[in-house]
């Protein structure tokens, strides 16, 4: 992946507020990323440029070889059903589902034949087979995590965007979900992007990107 001078301004009043000032980095396949830095200092609109969701006012995103901007917003979405998975703050699982049908999910929307074999062996990486069928209200939130983690890999995604993956957990339980996530990522070889203000997670990446007021801090 390959991000090259993104800028992204929105309009405040009558005045131009930019939010991210030319950011240029590469990251190669399989490496991790963390996104640092503090409140407000744009991490979060970049992990939304990066991963497509949002349209930069210049500059551009080259994920596996495509020309992110030159898709238009559908094209997008197929590339990232294609290529991405997502892990957020707030775990993002469909109350209604137990924690097997919401790793399913995506392999169902896919058309998958095989999806509860390989949602089964995704639970079970993530050490929650016992809790399969159990819906989301009934987890804890670390396991939920572990429920969203499989989710993301279950596809075998090339890339992961990840969003203060370890915001509403307690520290142990923060940890435990980071080692699982990097041993994934080193498992399958996933490239791994996650935005975090855990400075101790941060420097369990290959590599750090450093946001101050929307800038790169070198």
């Amino acid at each position: 992946m390959q991000a090259i001078q993104l800028t992204k301004q929105v309009l405040s009043g009558d005045s131009p507020l930019t939010i991210l000032h030319d950011v240029t980095f590469q990251v190669e396949a399989g490496e991790s990323l963390a996104i640092v830095g503090a409140s407000g200092s744009g991490k979060s609109t970049l992990l939304g440029l990066l991963a497509g969701l949002d349209v930069p006012s210049s500059g551009n995103v080259l994920l596996h070889g495509a020309d992110l901007f030159a898709l238009d917003e559908d094209g997008r979405a197929r590339l990232r059903g294609e290529l991405a998975g997502f892990v957020f703050q707030s775990f993002q699982l469909l109350p209604a589902l137990n924690a097997l049908e919401n790793v399913m999910l995506p392999l169902e929307l896919a058309g998958a034949k095989d999806a509860r074999q390989r949602a089964e062996v995704s639970l079970q990486q993530v050490g929650l087979s016992a809790r399969a069928h159990h819906l989301p209200k009934h987890l804890s939130g670390g396991e939920q995590q572990r429920v969203a983690l499989a989710r993301a890999f279950v596809t075998r995604p090339k890339i992961l965007f990840a969003d203060e993956p370890t915001g509403n957990l307690d520290a142990a339980t923060g940890a435990q979900v980071i080692e699982l996530m990097l041993e994934l990522n080193r498992a399958q070889g996933t490239t791994l992007i996650l935005v975090t203000h855990d400075e101790s997670l941060a420097g369990r990446c290959g590599k750090q990107l450093r946001l101050a007021a929307g800038r790169v801090v070198v």
